[in-house]
C-alpha cells in the first residue's frame, strides 16, 4: 500500500500523491494513504467517511478554521507519473493533478503535521468525489453524517488560484432548452415539421446575449450563458421532431438560484426550458475578520472566483469561505496540466504564516 512521509516537502509530497491515481470512483488508494499518514500525528483526531478524511485540532481555541482539498482527479490521459519541466526559467511539476488540486492538498497535509499548536484549531477536510456529480461529493455525503464537522469561523479550500485569494463564487445553472417538429421523410420534408430549424431563434438569443459584470462586496463576478451541447435528428433522412440544446448559465453571487432559474427561463420565454442542474454561488466573505486577517497575512489582493467551488458548500451553512491554492485554473483538466514549484512553496509559507 502506498505510504506518505509527512516530513517531506510540500513539493515532493505533491510528487507522491499525484502518482498516486485517484480518478473519481477510484480514491481509496490514496485516502489510504492519507488516513494511515494523520493517524499517527497523536495532535490530531481522525474521523473517516468512505473515502473521506477529517482530522482536528483541539486545543481549545476560541476560533475554528476549515481546510479542505479535493483528492480525486479527472481521467489521466498519459500524464502520470508526474515528471519536472522547466518553461522560460521556471520549475514546473508536470502531471495529472498537479493543478487541480493535489498541490494544494499537499501543502495541507504538510502543515497538519507539523503545526500542532496552531493560533485557531483547525478542521482539515480532505474528500472524495469533486470532480462528479455533486450528490457522490464527500463533503455532500459528510454533510448528512456529521454537520457538526462543518462548524467553523471561516473556511479555505485548496482550489487551484495561482496562490492568490480568489473569494466566493460564481453559481452555476444549467438547462436544456427544447423544440419540437414532426417526423416525415426528408424527401417529403413538407410533410414534417423540422426541430432543429425552430431551434434557429434559440441559438440566435444566445449569440445576442450580453452576459454582466456585477460587483459583489468589491469584487467583480463576470457572468456566462452559452451553450454547451446540442442533439437532435435520429437518421440522414428522417426530419427531426426533437431538439435539445443545452445551455450553461454561470451567475454572479448577488443572485440566488430562484433569481437564476427566472432570468433563464425570460431570456427563452416561449420555449420549453428545464432545469437539470443549479447551485447556488458563494458571496466573498471577506468582511468576516478571520478572512481580513487572512488575507493580510498572505499579502493577497483579493479576486473573484468565476467558477463553482465547494465554498459555495460552506457559504451556505453560513461560513464565510475562500479559495486559496497553488497552480494556474486555466490548466485544471489540461492535458499540459502543471504547478509552478513556487506555487507550492510560496501557498505553504503563506498559510504557516497566518496559522502558526
Amino acid at each position: 500500500m502506498p505510504q506518505l512521509d509527512l516530513s517531506a516537502s510540500s513539493i515532493d509530497l505533491t510528487r507522491t500523491i499525484c502518482d498516486i491515481p485517484s480518478v473519481s470512483d477510484d480514491e481509496t488508494a490514496l485516502a489510504d494513504a492519507i488516513d494511515d499518514a494523520v493517524r499517527a500525528l497523536p495532535h490530531l483526531s481522525v474521523h473517516r467517511d468512505g473515502d473521506t478524511i477529517v482530522a482536528r485540532t483541539d486545543r481549545g481555541r476560541p476560533q475554528r478554521v476549515v481546510i479542505a482539498g479535493h483528492i480525486d482527479t479527472v481521467p489521466i490521459n498519459g500524464n502520470v507519473p508526474t515528471r519536472d519541466v522547466e518553461i522560460d526559467g521556471e520549475a514546473y511539476l508536470w502531471g495529472r493533478g498537479t493543478v487541480d488540486m493535489k498541490a494544494g492538498v499537499a501543502v495541507q497535509l504538510k502543515l497538519a503535521a507539523e503545526l500542532a499548536d496552531p493560533r485557531v484549531d483547525i478542521t482539515w477536510m480532505w474528500y472524495d468525489h469533486e470532480e462528479v456529480d455533486a450528490d457522490l461529493n464527500g463533503l455532500t455525503r459528510l454533510a448528512r453524517s456529521r454537520p457538526d464537522l462543518f462548524a467553523a469561523d471561516f473556511a479555505i479550500l485548496g482550489e487551484p488560484s495561482n496562490g492568490e485569494v480568489e473569494g466566493g463564487c460564481n453559481g452555476n445553472l444549467r438547462a436544456i432548452v427544447r423544440t419540437d417538429g414532426v417526423r416525415a421523410h426528408s424527401a417529403r420534408a413538407w410533410i414534417g415539421e423540422n426541430a432543429i430549424h425552430k431551434a434557429a431563434p434559440v441559438l440566435a438569443r444566445l449569440a445576442e446575449y450580453r452576459p454582466r459584470e456585477i460587483e459583489v462586496e468589491g469584487l467583480v463576478y463576470r457572468e456566462g450563458l452559452n451553450a454547451v451541447r446540442i442533439g437532435g435528428g435520429i437518421a440522414g433522412n428522417v426530419i427531426p421532431d426533437l431538439c435539445t440544446v443545452e445551455v450553461n448559465y454561470r451567475f454572479a453571487p448577488s443572485r440566488d438560484v430562484e433569481e437564476a432559474e427566472r432570468h433563464v427561463r425570460d431570456v427563452f420565454d416561449g420555449f420549453d426550458v428545464e432545469i437539470v442542474d443549479l447551485a447556488a454561488g458563494a458571496r466573498p466573505g471577506l468582511d468576516a475578520p478571520l478572512a481580513q486577517e487572512f488575507v493580510a497575512a498572505v499579502g493577497a489582493q483579493p479576486r473573484p472566483k468565476y467558477g463553482w467551488t465547494d465554498v459555495a458548500r460552506f457559504s451556505a451553512l453560513g461560513v464565510p469561505a475562500v479559495n486559496y491554492g497553488p497552480g494556474d485554473p486555466h490548466l485544471a483538466h489540461h492535458d499540459e496540466e502543471r504547478v509552478p514549484l513556487a506555487q507550492i512553496d510560496a501557498v505553504e509559507r503563506g498559510l504557516r504564516a497566518w496559522l502558526s
